[in-house]
């Protein structure tokens, strides 16, 4: 069995003396795991970081083993070792994924709207398009918000709230005596201002649905490495 892709690196853990076990999150083939022999020498190992891009072939046996990885760098992405915020950005995306991803199935749509977002932690002006990814995240995992209008009327203008049950957006008039039980839908997701504190509402707004969705009634919390960058977004 073997392929060849290109993909994010995720995470890497020693395995053994010398060698090291990875997650790449590719296109064609998803979060896939595999070792790389050496990858935790000296020439190897600085360039297995979280977020860099490899060109990745894999082998093994029989499709169901670990198998093995070959992989030449791409991209390193290091610049985000000298921003805090961005270093963050990028460990919680890569957290997230290998959290949520089932093991070997593809999300190219997802795989397509998380590179040019790690492309841009080293750009700056990342953070609305980070709010967005954490969206089309959990639309992979089966539970995409519906924000195009009212459950309750229909109506398009006005939106206001989302439901925490079924995710379905609420009008601002429709909601009435409900409201202090509804979440806010920021402007900023609906084609209105993205002010600072619309990024706050909307965190807390994936943040109830990915960890109704991932931490199976709370046995397994979120990754940490997304309340660290969620402190890091919404300090003063």
């Amino acid at each position: 069995m073997e392929w060849r892709d290109q993909g994010a690196l995720l995470s890497v853990r020693r395995h053994g003396e010398s060698a090291a076990i990875i997650e790449v999150f590719t296109a064609a083939h998803g979060r896939h795991a595999g070792v790389v022999r050496g990858g935790a020498s000296r020439r190897i190992a600085p360039l297995l970081q979280p977020g860099a891009q490899l060109d990745v072939s894999w082998h093994a046996r029989l499709d169901e083993h670990l198998g093995a990885f070959t992989v030449e760098p791409l991209q390193s992405r290091a610049g985000v070792l000298s921003d805090r915020l961005a270093l963050a950005g990028l460990n919680a995306i890569c957290a997230l994924l290998a959290r949520a991803l089932p093991e070997r199935e593809p999300h190219p749509a997802l795989y397509a709207a998380t590179i040019p977002l790690l492309d841009r932690l080293e750009r700056g002006g990342w953070e609305w398009d980070y709010l967005r990814w954490e969206l089309r995240l959990l639309e992979e995992l089966g539970f995409g918000l519906d924000l195009e209008a009212c459950a309750l009327t229909g109506a398009r203008e006005g939106l206001a709230y989302v439901s925490p049950r079924t995710g379905r957006a609420v009008g601002q008039a429709a909601a009435g005596d409900w409201a202090d039980r509804l979440l806010i839908l920021p402007a900023g997701l609906i084609g209105g201002a993205e002010e600072v504190e619309g990024l706050g509402q909307g965190l807390r707004l994936t943040g109830h649905f990915l960890d109704r969705e991932l931490t199976n009634g709370g046995d397994r919390p979120l990754p940490e490495a997304r309340a660290r960058l969620v402190m890091l977004l919404l300090r003063p």
